[in-house]
């Protein structure tokens, strides 16, 4: 291993045969200052790898991650973080996989970023999702630019989670079960008056900042597509969830935390009606082909091997849709996280994207099997800055429950 400096670490950013790793968090890699840096972000084309991951992770499955991001044999490889960060254990697993060379750039992204005609890359709307620190600070008032009386609702939102809620959670979250703003038959949101009931008794109003967390992203990317589609003006979600929270070796506490109800939500509700569509545009879409109807269902879904859900009983998908990559099952996103479950990086998403023909100058309709993943990948993409996005409601379980709709490939 040798030094790389910082002029000669950007003389190679076109050269194909050179891989940048970055090894900070991903917070840091969207764009978060972590460490007080002149800019946030990472160097341009670099690739996230956090030194975090490699605690748990079993070796075989971190050389397959490397693969899987275009680090092979035939790469060489400069490793940063900040310029206190020890690349030592990233470079010796870059070695034992046979990397031709490993350079270090030991002088860090602070003095890369100190230099505006360096490039760098970041996550168009990386705010609006929030590292643990952030929240941290958040509840104790220490956010600089952040005005102290300005009305905050960090919510913990599940699916029949409560006693889990109860046996500990963020200090200062209430608790939202999804059942109360998606109809646990039909498993589509409740129509608007019931929503904006729910929302005023748990104190959101229009110009609320609301902060969503779960045990599972997916939880709290269902509660932010609703919220968002109602009109709720900035909504976050904290990245990698609780197991994020304690990782950082924050303290959680039990009980339960009762909501300050708004008497009004202060603006039009839905502010965004065109975030969640409903079965009628789909099947307009279907008809018309204008725009793109984009699967998250699994690989086995998509195929019709399994419905994936026991009250599901049709297999496939709506014709003529896009499998936009999703997880193993329902309950998984693996296509779309990090192996601690925060985002993956967000050139690798847009990359899935590409390479199968989901453009940004169409809109994009996702949906799975009730709208879970599909939230997911909508507010990944919202992240990315792509407009004209919506969630297909209703999803397969909608669909596929009318036998006049037409389905593929799998029978009716």
């Amino acid at each position: 291993m040798a030094n790389i400096s910082t002029q000669e670490l950007s003389a190679q950013l076109d050269n194909p045969e050179f891989a940048i790793v970055d090894i900070r968090s991903s917070a840091a890699y969207n764009g978060w200052k972590m460490q007080g840096e002149a800019r946030g972000g990472h160097i341009r084309g670099a690739i996230s790898y956090s030194l975090s991951w490699i605690k748990n992770i079993p070796k075989t499955k971190l050389i397959s991650l490397l693969t899987s991001k275009g680090i092979t044999s035939k790469k060489f490889v400069s490793v940063y973080g900040y310029a206190s960060d020890n690349c030592s254990d990233i470079e010796k697993l870059l070695l034992d996989n046979g990397t031709r060379e490993v350079f270090t750039y030991a002088a860090g992204l602070q003095e890369w970023a100190d230099c505006s005609s360096l490039p760098m890359d970041t996550l168009a709307n990386y705010k609006h999702l929030v590292p643990a620190d952030w929240v941290s600070d958040l509840i104790a008032g220490h956010l600089p630019n952040y005005d102290a009386n300005k009305k905050f609702v960090l919510i913990e939102v599940s699916w029949r989670g409560l006693q889990k809620y109860e046996a500990g959670h963020i200090p200062g979250a209430i608790h939202l079960d999804v059942s109360a703003i998606e109809n646990p038959v039909s498993r589509n949101k409740y129509p608007d008056e019931k929503l904006l009931e729910i929302l005023l008794g748990l104190g959101i109003t229009c110009k609320s900042l609301v902060v969503l967390y779960g045990r599972d992203i997916m939880a709290a990317a269902r509660a932010a597509s609703i919220l968002m589609y109602a009109g709720v003006e900035d909504v976050r979600v904290l990245d990698g969830g609780l197991s994020a929270w304690l990782n950082s070796g924050n303290d959680i506490v039990s009980g339960v935390q009762q909501p300050i109800p708004a008497t009004s939500f202060g603006g039009a509700m839905p502010g965004n009606l065109e975030n969640i569509v409903g079965i009628d545009s789909v099947k307009e879409i279907v008809a018309g082909k204008s725009e793109q109807l984009v699967s998250v269902q699994s690989w086995p879904e998509f195929i019709g091997e399994t419905s994936g859900y026991s009250y599901i009983k049709a297999k496939g998908h709506i014709p003529g849709s896009i499998w936009g990559h999703s997880g193993s099952d329902p309950h998984h996103m693996q296509d779309y996280r990090n192996p601690d479950n925060t985002m993956r990086a967000y050139h690798e998403i847009a990359s899935n994207w590409d390479n199968v023909g989901i453009t940004s100058d169409k809109k994009v309709v996702f949906y799975c099997g009730t709208g879970w993943r599909a939230s997911e990948a909508f507010f990944y993409a919202h992240l990315m800055g792509r407009k004209n996005i919506s969630v297909y409601d209703g999803g397969w379980h909608e669909w596929s429950k009318d036998i006049s709709n037409p389905i593929e490939p799998g029978p009716r």
